[in-house]
This record gives structure tokens, C-alpha cells and sequence, in this order.
């Protein structure tokens, strides 16, 4: 069942790792996808390629969601390419790992600039459409970092921790307007993104999973994929761990 036929999404930072996946199951449910990139415009066409492949459609549009006026051209372009805008996810992230002493000012503002001021430019400028609509669906990408904290990682646990946050306070905004906003929150899934995180870590992460794997980007994808349909339209304001019970310990 194509349950998002008729539906548009952008989902940022969608050209690789969890993005991606978010987006070909997207498509796969018959939506309409924006697939954002910052750098990598060959990976964001070959998953325009997969989706079209799969008989569905999309479009790459490079833009950096730290800055304002490329979020509100994003969505513009989305806009102008589809005539609609009903889904957002937030994906977009990127990590300047080191120990605070060590951590310099830069490390903290580029970190907090991709991954929660991404997601306040996104949906600051798609909520004016969804608002008319009075539809639409929000999903932010956190992380169990900032549920629980990462030595090494204080610039990106508060900017996942804000995240959460954020979704919170959207959600109470949003709420009368049928738009929904919720958050994922993942446990340790390979991915670029989680590449330099040193073995020791990595191992002692997977032992204190109950479910005693890592996850999958598809993993993500399909708690995404619920939380923008009809069966969630009664939930807002929720973050969903999909870490294997790692939230837990």
C-alpha cells in the first residue's frame, strides 16, 4: 500500500547514511521527495536514480540548512517543483567530536548551526505552507546523545538534547493546525557519520544494546515512515528511541 501517494517530503542531508534510507522508504510508500544535500550533489543524484528507479520521483537541491535564506530556498524549491510541501524531516547533522577542554568555539557553533539551527531555519520556513494546508508532518532526527549524554560530544548532545526540545514546543504551536511534530531518537547505527567514533566505543555501545546489534538506517526509516502517516496522525510532541533498549541502561 502507497500510503503517501499525493504527499511531497524534504528530507535534509538525504544524499547518504540515515537520510538516505529515510528517503528511498519515503518514496517507496508513494511520496513525492526533495532529497537536500550540502556538498555531495553525485550521492544525492544516485538516490534521485534509486527513487525513480523504483517508478517514483524526486529531486536533489543543494543547500546548507545552517543558513536561512538556503533553508528558505529549499523549501521554495520544493514548492515550486511539486506545489505542495506535507512532510519535513530533519536529518541534516554532522559531528566535531573532542573533549570540551579541547573543544574549540568553532567546533560548538558548527555543530549547533547544522543540527538544531538547521532544523529551527526548515521549519520556520515550511510552516507558513503546512499551516494554510492545515496538514503536515514534522519529524526532527535527535539521538540518544542527547537523551543521555556522549563523553566527547557536548556540542552535539546539546544539540540533540535541543532538538528535543524544539520538538516539544512546535508541537504545542503547530497542534491546532493538524501539523504534528515529533522526533527519533537513534541508538548507534554505522553510518559516515558515526565512522570515527573510536572501536572501544563502538563495541562497548553494541554490548549495552539488549537487542545486541546496531541499528540500520532502514530502522530509522520506518519509525519516520510511521510517524508521518495516517496511523500517527493522534501523536505530537514524542520522541521514539529506535536504539535496541539502548536508552535503557
Amino acid at each position: 500500500m502507497r500510503e503517501l501517494t499525493g504527499r511531497v517530503a524534504v528530507v535534509t542531508g538525504a544524499s547518504r547514511g540515515i537520510g538516505r534510507a529515510i528517503a528511498v522508504k519515503l518514496a517507496s510508500l508513494g511520496a513525492k521527495v526533495v532529497v537536500n544535500y550540502r556538498s555531495n550533489q553525485a550521492a544525492a543524484e544516485e538516490v534521485v536514480q534509486q527513487i525513480q528507479g523504483m517508478g517514483g520521483e524526486a529531486i536533489a537541491v543543494q543547500a546548507d540548512v545552517s543558513n536561512y535564506a538556503e533553508a528558505q530556498r529549499l523549501i521554495q524549491n520544493a514548492l515550486d517543483h511539486f506545489g505542495r510541501l506535507d512532510i519535513l524531516v530533519n536529518n541534516a547533522g554532522t559531528t566535531r567530536d573532542a573533549l570540551l577542554v579541547r573543544m574549540s568555539e568553532e567546533d560548538w557553533d558548527v555543530v549547533i548551526n547544522t543540527n538544531l539551527k538547521g532544523a529551527f531555519n526548515c521549519t520556520k520556513a515550511a510552516q507558513r505552507t503546512m499551516i494554510k494546508q492545515r496538514y503536515g508532518r514534522i519529524v526532527n532526527i535527535t539521538s540518544i546523545a542527547g537523551l543521555a549524554g556522549n563523553p566527547g560530544q557536548a556540542n552535539y548532545a546539546a544539540a540533540k538534547a535541543g532538538l528535543v526540545g524544539f520538538t516539544k514546543a512546535v508541537a504545542k504551536e503547530l497542534g491546532s493546525r493538524n501539523i504534528t511534530v515529533n522526533a527519533v531518537a537513534p541508538g548507534y547505527v554505522p553510518t559516515d557519520l558515526t565512522a570515527t567514533l573510536p572501536p572501544e566505543l563502538v563495541a562497548k555501545g553494541i554490548e549495552m544494546t539488549p537487542l545486541g546489534r546496531p541499528g540500520t538506517p532502514e530502522d530509522i526509516a520506518n519509525a519516520v515512515a510511521f510517524l508521518v502517516s495516517d496511523e500517527a496522525s493522534y501523536i505530537t510532541g514524542q520522541v521514539l528511541s529506535v536504539d535496541g533498549g539502548l536508552a535503557m541502561q
